[in-house]
């Protein structure tokens, strides 16, 4: 089976001038949409920069999986701007990618006591995908935080871990992190990722504190996330800033997905206006 990072780097065709994107179902995150992860990947794999670099990513509207897309981008000195757009040209996913200074890293790797529940298809932690994951992420009162391993699947071209499946892990827990908060379903919406090392090897911790998820003064529907990633030795990997956003009616359907693999009363402390 070919890497999960030569299966992203596959999903982008066409002549420079006339780009598209096409993603493999298996990217998917929430049903029939592409995860916020494997779409800021798709930016940092059109920029081709390397050292620490901030991937940024805003998501207007779902990204379906399987189908054709318009992909531009602009090249410059430091990085790149692309859009991605549907047949209607409607902007779906803009994003850049520049160079970003080394910064002193902040906080050290939580742990969470009780498994969040997991899927079928999600690229992240998705049980039958078989290109996902398969991360197991934890929560307590203080956190969403997980160790992952990855296999030789996830490496890049260099040897290293992919992008891919570090800004996954990220998107991943921002989600929890905001459903958490608000009791609600949603989407990340607003990502933006700093690159600070490569991952030659070993696990990776990720977690973020819920204390430090806040509701935006101006709408409360957003609620702005701060998550990061570290080596086992605990050296900073990446720092993320992701905004989650509730969407009516999703808690339901993502609660009713999800009742048949998972523990109800796990469910039921996340979403607890949607499940008796």
């Amino acid at each position: 089976m070919p890497t999960t990072d030569a299966l992203l780097r596959a999903a982008i065709g066409g002549a420079p001038d006339a780009r598209t994107l096409t993603l493999d179902p298996g990217f998917e995150g929430l049903p029939e949409t592409a995860h916020g992860g494997t779409l800021l990947a798709v930016i940092d794999a059109l920029a081709a920069v390397g050292g620490p670099r901030e991937i940024v990513g805003h998501y207007r509207r779902r990204v379906p999986l399987g189908v054709s897309l318009s992909l531009d981008a602009a090249h410059a000195a430091d990085g790149v701007t692309c859009h991605v757009r549907d047949a209607t040209a409607t902007v779906l996913v803009d994003g850049h990618v520049r160079r970003a200074a080394n910064v002193e890293p902040t906080g050290a790797p939580a742990s969470g006591d009780v498994p969040l529940p997991v899927s079928g298809t999600c690229f992240a932690c998705g049980v039958d995908n078989p290109i996902g994951l398969r991360a197991r992420l934890r929560f307590d009162d203080r956190s969403v935080a997980g160790t992952w391993t990855p296999d030789a699947r996830f490496l890049g071209a260099d040897g290293g871990l992919a992008t891919v499946a570090l800004t996954t892990l990220l998107d991943e827990a921002a989600f929890w992190l905001g459903a958490l908060a608000t009791g609600e379903s949603g989407m990340t919406t607003e990502l933006r990722v700093v690159l600070h090392g490569r991952l030659a090897g070993g696990s990776v911790q990720v977690s973020g504190e819920r204390a430090a998820v806040h509701a935006r003064a101006d709408d409360a529907r957003y609620w702005d996330t701060r998550v990061g990633a570290w080596d086992e030795s605990g050296r900073l990997l990446a720092q993320a800033a992701i905004t989650f956003v509730t969407v009516r009616g999703a808690a339901r359907r993502l609660v009713n997905g999800l009742l048949g693999i998972n523990p109800r009363e796990t469910l039921r402390r996340i979403f607890p206006a949607y499940i008796a």
